[in-house]
């Protein structure tokens, strides 16, 4: 694994201070926004878990404010080797972060949901569920895609019909990689663009309630 990126821990969001052994949610931001960004979205998730808000480890070129996980500008933009390199340094964390999680989710906005779907993808067994959000999986291969279709992790895509910053290119990618290696489920949200909608965090609590009441007891 690359050791290029660091996540900031001390940047990092909790919903809780007393939060081991509770089942971990990780809120993974787009792209020029930060730590703060999806943390509002925790009233809208179910109950018996802990959020972390984690920061992406770049920024983005002046004058775009916030954090990013990687370039989407020059010749590196969206590459998926920047994209692995962000899920690595991911991984980094939620292997000392989370180490006493009895499982791990992880719910990605735009950037986020790439990283979180390639953190899948290098690590499946580390995750309990994945929510990815108006984002897409990078192209290429990796070493484990071809267990996924025997794994079929759990999956949520969402994603707008009038979302014009993911190219079409990685939202066909998306569609048809997905549901072959993943136990998907996806909705298309009619009229919503770059965003999320109430509609679609209704859909991604009974996805997540799902998530825990899966858990062993």
């Amino acid at each position: 694994m690359s050791e290029d990126l660091t996540i900031d821990d001390a940047a990092t969001r909790w919903s809780h201070d007393e939060r081991e052994r509770m089942p971990l949610l990780v809120l993974l931001h787009g792209y020029g926004a930060d730590e703060h960004d999806l943390f509002g979205l925790t009233r809208y998730l179910p109950e018996g878990i802990a959020v972390a808000s984690v920061a992406g480890p770049l920024t983005p070129p002046w004058p775009m404010p916030g954090r990013s996980w990687y370039p989407i500008e020059g010749l590196d933009g969206r590459s998926p080797a920047a994209v692995t390199t962000a899920a690595e340094a991911l991984l980094r964390w939620v292997d000392v972060a989370a180490a006493g999680a009895p499982s791990v989710a992880l719910l990605g906005f735009s950037q986020g949901a790439a990283v979180a779907l390639q953190a899948m993808r290098l690590a499946p067994e580390r995750f309990g569920a994945v929510v990815a959000l108006s984002g897409y999986s990078a192209a290429g291969e990796l070493p484990n895609d071809e267990s996924l279709t025997e794994l079929r992790p759990h999956v949520f895509w969402g994603r707008g019909t009038h979302d014009d910053v993911i190219p079409p290119a990685l939202v066909d990618h998306t569609a048809q990689w997905l549901p072959e290696h993943s136990d998907l489920t996806g909705r298309v949200y009619p009229g919503l663009t770059h965003s999320i909608s109430e509609d679609e965090l209704l859909d991604v609590r009974a996805f997540l309630t799902r998530w825990i009441e899966n858990l062993p007891a």
